[in-house]
């Protein structure tokens, strides 16, 4: 699939760092292809190369510049335009919910390498409001794209005559030897701040509204004096904005204010929010605001771990419990707490895992243990979804398997997996190819044939 594969393992962190650094096209920037009605532009294909060799160099690959990775880029994003066409015929849209949860969770991942929410808002210069709204169309559009191939994907199945043929077209002396894997289950509970550091935050919110409102203090210098998010050096201000673009109780609350009016103490998942309307446009606002952390310092961490005790107690002494319904009814990891507390490999999505490939942090919970069934004591961990960054968990080992060479029973499941992937990629080949015969592209500069411009 050309240099896609590729790029599409470069780390969020890469991607958002390219979104940031694009600038509006000069007057000397080229279109080098039209898709139906969308533009593909030469600065857009040149920064996602330059982008993809800088990272190679960071990673101690050594990849030159090339007419062929020049046009393979190109091509990829061909691809992606025609999704996005099929998408439109299909009526294939993807809500500000998911946009949303998406970008959550990859924001979140930022955080984690960046060490903390203000880390990165200085990193980028902008607050972490801002940067979800800045991304917002590019990041709908790759959703949308994707969405467009994982419904065709998903019309592809694979029997197990079609699995057995491809086990058994592998040499004898090259089946792989399979590591030692393992499956496991967790509960987490994420610590809540404790009392008195929320009541803490808020009250120094409400000392800061106290002066905006009756001291005539300017919102601004509060802001750039206390404010803990990127819009604090620009006084508060955010850009002009989408209600929907903006967690809920901040655009309810600033919705129903009027321009230049303040308002309360407003809680959102960031912290504690003092907001000033400066305009309103239809459904969308301009705002001041000043931000208030809660101190993650100070979270109830004795709390969350008596209640995993409690529940690991439970399940030791009570042989009608089960660790999945105990995982629905209290986990508080929604990527896990559906499916019984079930950890997929990140991956490939299957339930058993290679040592090598957990996280380090569940690598040493698991090394510990050596009975099936058996169940971890609370254990810290930094989860992804935790705005906090961290939590507690108890872990659960399934099943584990030792390494083996590759054996068409015991490891149907993987074999299944990579035999459908090889017969997805293929059928889907195929299928864009179909695509792209039927939807009008017009190249404005010469097409790459054979390794050659033509």
């Amino acid at each position: 699939m050309r240099y896609l594969n590729l790029v599409l393992l470069f780390s969020i962190v890469q991607t958002l760092t390219v979104f940031a650094q694009q600038s509006t096209p000069t007057s000397a920037d080229r279109i080098v292809v039209v898709v139906n009605d969308q533009i593909i532009l030469k600065s857009d294909i040149d920064q996602g190369v330059a982008d993809y060799i800088r990272q190679a160099s960071f990673n101690q690959q050594n990849i030159e510049f090339s007419k062929e990775l020049w046009y393979s880029f190109l091509e990829s994003e061909i691809d992606n335009k025609v999704l996005l066409e099929k998408a439109k015929i299909d009526s294939v849209t993807i809500s500000d919910d998911q946009v949303n949860q998406q970008m959550d969770a990859r924001v979140n991942q930022l955080i984690q390498q960046a060490g903390s929410e203000q880390a990165l808002e200085q990193a980028f210069g902008k607050s972490i409001i801002q940067l979800k709204a800045d991304f917002r169309n590019t990041f709908r559009e790759q959703m949308t794209a994707n969405q467009v191939r994982q419904l065709k994907f998903n019309e592809i199945n694979i029997t197990r005559p079609e699995v057995k043929e491809f086990f058994e077209s592998i040499p004898k002396d090259s089946l792989p030897t399979i590591p030692e894997q393992v499956a496991v289950s967790h509960i987490v509970k994420l610590p809540k701040p404790k009392t008195d550091a929320k009541q803490a935050s808020y009250q120094f919110a409400q000392s800061l509204r106290d002066s905006i409102i009756k001291e005539g203090v300017p919102l601004e210098d509060l802001a750039k004096r206390h404010g803990m998010d990127g819009s604090a050096a620009r006084g508060g201000q955010l850009p002009m904005m989408g209600l929907n673009e903006l967690v809920s109780e901040y655009s309810a609350a600033a919705a129903a204010l009027q321009p230049g009016q303040i308002s309360e103490v407003v809680e959102t998942e960031f912290g504690y929010h003092v907001i000033r309307l400066d305009e309103r446009v239809g459904d969308k606002i301009k705002t001041s605001h000043i931000l208030i952390r809660i101190d993650a310092a100070q979270l109830d961490d004795d709390t969350a771990i008596a209640k995993l005790n409690t529940i690991r107690d439970s399940l030791m002494n009570n042989s009608n419990l089960t660790f999945s319904g105990m995982a629905i009814r209290n986990s508080e990891d929604p990527s896990t707490s559906k499916s019984g507390g079930k950890i997929v490999d990140s991956q490939t999505g299957e339930r058993l895992i290679p040592l090598n490939r957990l996280d380090p942090a569940l690598y040493r919970v698991v090394l510990l243990m050596d009975e099936i069934g058996q169940i971890s004591e609370p254990k810290p961990f930094n989860p992804n979804n935790a705005n906090s960054g961290k939590a507690y968990r108890i872990v659960r080992l399934d099943k584990q398997i030792p390494e083996h060479i590759a054996d068409f029973d015991i490891d149907y499941q993987r074999l299944k997996n990579i035999a459908l992937q090889q017969k997805q990629s293929r059928v889907f080949q195929e299928w864009l190819q179909e695509l792209r015969e039927e939807i009008y592209i017009e190249y404005r500069i010469p097409k790459m044939e054979s390794g050659v411009a033509q």
